[in-house]
């Protein structure tokens, strides 16, 4: 691949990265796309960096549900709380952009929270659970992502 190419799939590379903190577009997805697609146009070792970024992509993605969903479980917040706060969080992003998400979202578990333990006391601690769990799978797949995109610059610099 020539060097144009290299700069737009680090740059790809780079607003996955960003997308994954963001949460404004699939991070971890669009670091693995841009490494797919440098492997299509390099071949060769090219593929040993997809293979192993493709096991990372499974790695983190269900990472990023499995554990935290364990996390939520133990503290007893109800699946019904998540799905409230992701709603406000989609609510939140359109209503103030980017960062309405990360308003959104704990608002939406405190509330529902709230509304099922009757008072501030006992919802704050569900709340706290909550963004303790979402800040996990932002960490997993932010881990996950800087290792596909390490590895793809590390064979990009020294190995091709």
């Amino acid at each position: 691949m020539d060097t144009p190419g290299l700069i737009v799939v680090g740059l790809v590379i780079a607003a996955g990265l960003v997308g994954v903190v963001v949460a404004a577009v699939p991070g971890l997805i669009l670091v693995y796309a841009a490494v797919f697609v440098w492997a299509l146009v390099e071949g060769g070792g090219a593929w040993v960096v997809v293979g192993i970024a493709t096991v990372l992509l499974v790695v983190g993605e269900a990472g990023k549900y499995i554990l935290p969903g364990r996390r939520l479980k133990e503290a007893g917040v109800p699946k019904r709380s998540m799905v409230i706060g992701g709603v406000f969080a989609i609510i939140g992003f359109f209503v103030i952009p980017v960062v309405g998400l990360f308003v959104g979202f704990p608002l939406g578990v405190y509330l529902s929270e709230r509304q099922r333990l009757g008072d501030h006391e006992r919802a704050w601690p569900s709340t706290k659970s909550a963004m303790k769990a979402t800040g996990l799978s932002i960490l997993i797949e932010l881990t996950a992502a800087l290792f596909v995109a390490g590895m793809w610059l590390v064979t990009v610099l020294f190995i091709i």
